[in-house]
């Protein structure tokens, strides 16, 4: 952390409001590269006053060597863009599995006469997850791993939002169906809980997948 002291009014922290208030991604990301600015820009206004300069001047020379909110919000959106669609791509990852046991369950839900209906959904929803997974674990391995050789694909972060979405809807429809299929078949208990997941998984995707659009729709 900066040697130096914040106050009201302090030029440092209404830097970091308006940098702040320009971009959008994960909040804990975002909190962190922010504060890594500020401290950043803090510790050389601290380093012009120790030669004589004024503070509000040396915040100003500062400001001229890091570049302005308006300057570094591109750059610093992009990071954080991709640092949302991979937070969207591991929520995929982890929820897919879900699709397949709601796919599993749906196949052998004896619903009598709506069995087919299940069966060809539970089909659908088997065929989503296996997409979507596999989007999703390129998208990691794109913007981790390989991104160390290679650029991050720009268009990545579009791609997993979409792939967010469609897993997100995925679960509304599985959520769905397994609450007929719980009213219609006589182990209920266990499509229940298979209808429990299959919603808090909606949950958990959605919103992910609503922001990495969001991001992936920003400049950068």
């Amino acid at each position: 952390m900066s040697a130096t002291t914040a106050r009201p009014g302090d030029p440092v922290e209404a830097y970091a409001a308006d940098l702040a208030g320009a971009l959008h991604g994960p909040a804990r990301a975002k909190a962190r590269l922010i504060e890594e600015l500020r401290d950043g820009l803090a510790d050389t206004a601290q380093a012009y006053t120790r030669d004589g300069t004024p503070y509000e001047d040396a915040v100003r020379q500062a400001v001229r060597e890091f570049g302005t909110p308006d300057e570094l919000a591109p750059g610093c959106q992009r990071e954080l863009t991709i640092a949302q669609a991979r937070h969207t791509a591991r929520s995929v990852v982890l929820t897919a599995p879900f699709l397949l046991a709601c796919w599993y369950t749906l196949l052998n839900s004896g619903t009598g006469g709506g069995a087919g209906t299940g069966q060809l959904l539970a089909i659908h929803l088997a065929g989503v997850a296996g997409v979507d997974a596999l989007l999703a674990a390129t998208a990691l391995a794109a913007s981790g791993t390989l991104a160390r050789r290679l650029p991050t694909p720009h268009r990545l972060p579009l791609v997993v939002a979409w792939a967010g979405t469609t897993a997100s809807i995925s679960m509304a429809l599985a959520t769905l169906a397994l609450a007929v299929a719980a009213l219609l078949a006589a182990n209920w208990p266990l499509i229940a809980l298979a209808c429990a997941l299959a919603a808090t998984s909606h949950a958990l995707t959605a919103p992910s997948a609503r922001a990495c659009r969001r991001c992936a729709r920003l400049p950068a």
